[in-house]
């Protein structure tokens, strides 16, 4: 019998090292219990939790846990559990020892990212990667891509959030600063949650290089270097757990629903890509003694050098390179399904829909403008705007990287660069396709393309659509505030 996915990755040659070296690093830090941690379907933080002396047999054997995890093991309207019901199989998720790292807060405690697998007893494709695992299918399919096109994904997030108070019912409520955008004051008023943030992200191996108070209440934005999708999509994950143990410590909340207020801006997570070829890794220590580091040296690594593709190859100082412009004219073909990934949840479109925000709805691209979904952020970069603070990293690479192969298989144009205000370009008379304005019309964009939906393999698109179609009709079937402000006493 052939070996499994599960047996070739728990062999891999050097695993067995890695496996040593971080045994050292749990007895030289003082570890005693371990967390194994994946990512389900919206982006959740799921796992279990061992005690460290187990861990040869962990790292071995892996754990096991329903498949329902993935789905956050919540319930839809009628009562029955999403995506997987009680008759399935238990997945087995292996740690990856190059993941290992000591939380900054809790020095008792390892932490590791977790590849995920199908049970070894399944009758089809026993021990099979598990296709509802979102960060494995990013993993795969950028390797897939890289192999096709020789070239690299690179991303860097700016994941905006809010920082809010809790009411006298402990109840998230207001903003736990102004409204004032850039002002330093309000960032000033911020700084002890700030500071905090930023010092555990350093130790666990975010090289943050600059932070501001945008302009929502409450609301920062601390950024770090742009890396390989995998391991930024990795950084932003852990980037929301630090956020969430300061706001522990700090008595607040930390805030990633979109759009908790209106008449402010939302929160947004702009995704800054370029394609590569060549570079290698080089070590950035982020303030560690790189010779007694809290965490396996995988962490620090950041992908540097190499030729960027978006850069301009002619006169044109904001024309990016052909192959670059390939790439981004299959994202501009694909904006509208590309959305219901972005723009995640129900909430997701109050952004769109709260005008004068810069909140962009139109599937258009230009340099610096920001009235469009995609824009020349500065040369050899482009930020994919509408995608927000709720976004699952991995689900929003792999469907980016879906869409640039099919821009590069099939030399999709982006057409002309808009350097006009998109309202104005349109009062004059261009013709320009809205993004989806609810999460009903971008499921029903993303179930008609075929394209984007590669970028989630197997499994994955039965399980988004049945989580997402779910959530939409939980909002269309409830009574809201506002129905009853608008409706209760509208007649006689």
């Amino acid at each position: 019998m052939a070996e499994t996915d599960l047996e070739k990755f728990v062999e891999a040659p050097g695993r067995d090292e890695k496996i040593k070296e971080v045994r050292k690093k749990i007895d030289e830090l003082g570890i005693e219990y371990l967390y194994l941690q994946f990512v389900s379907v919206t982006g959740k933080i799921m796992g279990k939790g061992i005690p460290a002396d187990h861990w040869e047999q962990v790292a071995k054997k892996g754990f096991q846990l329903v498949y329902g995890a993935t789905m956050n093991l919540f319930l839809n309207r009628a009562g029955d559990y999403l995506g997987y019901g009680p008759e399935a199989a238990e997945l087995i998720g292996i740690p990856e020892p190059e993941t290992f790292m000591q939380l900054p807060w809790a020095p008792e405690i390892g932490r590791f990212y977790c590849t995920l697998f199908r049970n070894r007893e399944e009758k089809e494709n026993p021990g099979g990667f598990l296709t509802a695992d979102s960060r494995g299918n990013l993993r795969r399919l950028h390797e897939e891509f890289t192999k096709k096109h020789g070239t690299q994904l690179r991303i860097g997030t700016e994941p905006e959030m809010m920082w809010l108070k809790f009411d006298e019912n402990g109840k998230p409520k207001d903003g736990f600063s102004k409204p004032y955008c850039y002002h330093i004051d309000q960032f000033e008023s911020l700084r002890p949650v700030s500071l905090q943030v930023i010092r555990y992200a350093r130790k666990m191996g975010l090289d943050m290089i600059q932070g501001d108070h945008e302009d929502a209440p409450g609301q920062l934005e601390l950024n770090w270097m742009f890396d390989d999708v995998l391991r930024n999509a990795d950084r932003l994950t852990t980037y929301r757990q630090i956020c969430a143990q300061v706001a522990r410590e700090q008595g607040i909340f930390a805030c990633f629903m979109t759009k908790p207020f209106m008449g402010v801006s939302a929160s947004g997570c702009h995704h800054n890509m370029s394609l590569w070829h060549g570079g290698k890794d080089e070590f950035v220590k982020c303030g560690n003694d790189p010779d007694n580091l809290p965490g396996m040296a995988d962490n620090y690594m950041y992908v540097k050098g190499g030729e960027n593709t978006f850069m301009p190859d002619t006169d044109d100082p904001q024309m990016p390179g052909k192959e670059g412009l390939k790439a981004i004219g299959g994202v501009v073909h694909h904006l509208q399904a590309l959305t219901a990934i972005g723009c995640s949840t129900v909430n997701s479109y109050r952004r769109l829909w709260d005008t004068g925000f810069w909140a962009p709805v139109f599937s258009d691209w230009g340099f610096q403008n920001r009235t469009t979904g995609l824009r020349v952020s500065a040369p050899g970069r482009f930020e994919y705007r509408s995608v927000d603070s709720m976004v699952n990293p991995y689900l929003m690479g792999a469907t980016l990287l879906a869409a640039m192969d099919d821009g590069l298989e099939n030399s999709l144009d982006p057409g002309k660069p808009e350097e006009r205000n998109i309202y104005e370009a349109m009062a004059d008379g261009k013709d320009v396709k809205k993004l989806p304005m609810s999460l009903g019309e971008a499921l029903d964009k993303l179930a008609e393309d075929e394209v984007v939906k590669r970028g989630m393999p197997g499994e994955m698109y039965r399980l988004y659509e049945e989580y997402k179609r779910d959530e939409f009709a939980r909002f269309m079937s409830t009574v809201t505030e506002w129905d009853n402000e608008m409706y209760m006493e509208c007649l006689p």
